[in-house]
């Protein structure tokens, strides 16, 4: 299933992709990318290894889609994106990223985390998830300004109507995996899409949310609109969306394209 965490499988997969890439670029490029954090841990894992084959240096940046919006609209221009399919058109529109140049590198829905070894709760459909979130004593998920599966989580109490009720007992996230607290046992649940709750140890999934109220983000990757050695940004975005790369996206959690 494509919420079950394979980290070994990982690194088996990236280090299989070396002999791919002694045809991509002859010289040395330094690459900056800025990327949603969903995508942090197989794009890791796939840097480390297009690295030491191709000779060029990639600096990655993580970080919530709003985040990299806002950081854009700023005048930030990476030489390549990888972002949710949602805010394409608008990147596009203002001119931040190459047109109709994005190419996707997987899926992924959002789920519920507990501390490894707490009592299981019942998310397996609406009512009972919001039952389950009236009983918790506490809740963290992603600053609804600044992530993806922050604004939609913020949308699904709504729909369950206990926005207001669980208010006073939410942490919202910031930056970077907002269930650490949860696998520390700060909090109670924490939710955040699948792809940053499998890398974190101590943390358990305990599923995605029920089909009336999930949301499945397609994450795609771009050239930005000024980079500044063209043909390294296409190289790794062909690196990236090729077939072996799209096995370490699967192994993480993401659902192929």
């Amino acid at each position: 299933m494509f919420y079950r965490s394979h980290v070994p499988t990982l690194r088996h997969l990236a280090m299989g992709l070396c002999t791919a890439l002694l045809g991509l670029v002859a010289h040395a490029a330094d690459i900056v990318v800025w990327s949603a954090g969903a995508a942090q841990t197989p794009l890791s894992s796939l840097i480390q290894d297009y690295q030491k084959a191709s000779g060029n240096t990639v600096k990655v940046e993580f970080a919530p889609v709003g985040v990299l919006v806002k950081r854009l609209a700023d005048g930030g221009r990476p030489d390549v994106l990888i972002i949710s399919q949602d805010v394409v058109a608008n990147v596009e529109k203002n001119g931040w990223s190459a047109p109709q140049a994005a190419k996707a590198v997987g899926r992924v829905g959002v789920g519920l985390a507990i501390k490894e070894g707490a009592p299981v709760p019942d998310i397996s459909t609406p009512a009972a998830l919001r039952q389950t979130l009236l009983n918790a004593k506490s809740l963290t998920y992603m600053d609804p300004s600044k992530g993806t599966s922050g604004k939609h989580f913020a949308s699904v109490l709504d729909q369950l109507g206990i926005a207001e009720q669980v208010k006073a007992k939410t942490t919202l996230g910031d930056v970077g995996f907002v269930v650490e607290p949860v696998a520390h046992g700060d909090i109670e649940l924490g939710v955040q899409q699948i792809t940053e709750i499998l890398p974190v140890k101590g943390a358990r999934l305990v599923g995605p949310l029920p089909d009336a109220l999930q949301k499945i983000t397609t994450y795609v990757i771009t050239p930005g609109s000024q980079p500044r050695d063209a043909a390294a940004a296409n190289d790794l975005i062909g690196f990236v969306t090729g077939p072996r790369a799209q096995a370490v996206f699967v192994a993480a959690g993401f659902i192929a394209p």
